[in-house]
């Protein structure tokens, strides 16, 4: 089953929108549970680290990982990546206008166009399609990269998250704020989502290795071919467009609950 037939919506593989649909919903309670703490002081004495922390991750590591899968059935990834650099631009001029939390610079959006354009210069590089045992070994390798550059963005290099060893690293490429599109933010810098191509690139394209082994094994095409469930296909069908929408209609609700 080679990438532009299973692309096809009489051969669309249900299991990945079923994952999308559930993250999705997953972020949406995420998002309404920082608005109420954040925005309205409600008290919720379990929405905090490390709880916080890993339910975050457990949205946006899926996404990720599952839009690196999804890239290499995608008949034109650089149409994909530039589109999803629009979307990131508005989403910045909005959140810049609209001023109610912290402008988002290079947010999940952003991360998505320039892991999309990188993936694709990469394929156009490297065309011949690598063996399972390759493209496995080149997912755990991705993988394990993605694990220690985690906490870049926050200055280390290592398993500090993970409770591991770390380096710090030189605080050179952070003093200016030009590298903060790639992960080093400046001094100054802030944005109320942050998801840089270092480190998340890494895990995007160890979506696009997993994603060959995955179509190999009968057993595993198999389970996401059949895991149905229609309310959550719908959602994962238009992921993009619940993640633009969600937040304003949440704030709206809010707004109209508690009257401003």
């Amino acid at each position: 089953m080679n990438a532009e037939h299973s692309a096809k919506p009489n051969n669309r593989i249900h299991g990945y929108d079923v994952i999308r649909g559930f993250s999705v919903i997953s972020m949406i309670g995420f998002h309404l549970c920082y608005d109420l703490v954040y925005l309205y002081g409600v008290n919720l004495s379990w929405f905090r680290p490390p709880l916080q922390d890993v339910w975050r991750a457990s949205i946006s590591w899926t996404f990720i990982l599952v839009a690196g899968i999804m890239a290499t059935y995608s008949r034109s990834n650089f149409k994909r990546g530039c589109r999803y650099l629009v979307v990131a631009a508005v989403i910045f001029l909005v959140t810049t206008v609209v001023a109610v939390d912290t402008p988002i610079s290079f947010g999940i959006i952003y991360c998505m166009g320039a892991s999309t354009l990188v993936a694709e210069a990469i394929r156009c590089l490297m065309p011949k399609e690598l063996s399972d045992r390759k493209s496995m070994a080149l997912f755990a390798a991705l993988l394990g990269a993605f694990l220690l550059c985690l906490d870049i963005p926050s200055g280390t290099f290592g398993l500090k998250a993970l409770g591991g060893p770390y380096l710090r690293m030189p605080s050179a490429p952070y003093e200016s704020g030009l590298l903060s599109w790639l992960g080093f933010p400046g001094p100054t810098f802030a944005s109320g989502d942050y998801y840089t191509p270092l480190p998340f690139t890494l895990l995007y394209l160890a979506g696009t290795m997993l994603a060959k082994p995955v179509r190999e094994s009968t057993k595993v095409s198999h389970a996401l071919a059949n895991l149905r469930c229609r309310p959550l296909e719908f959602v994962g069908r238009h992921a993009l467009e619940f993640y633009v929408l969600h937040q304003p209609l949440v704030l709206a609700a809010l707004m109209a609950v508690f009257g401003r």
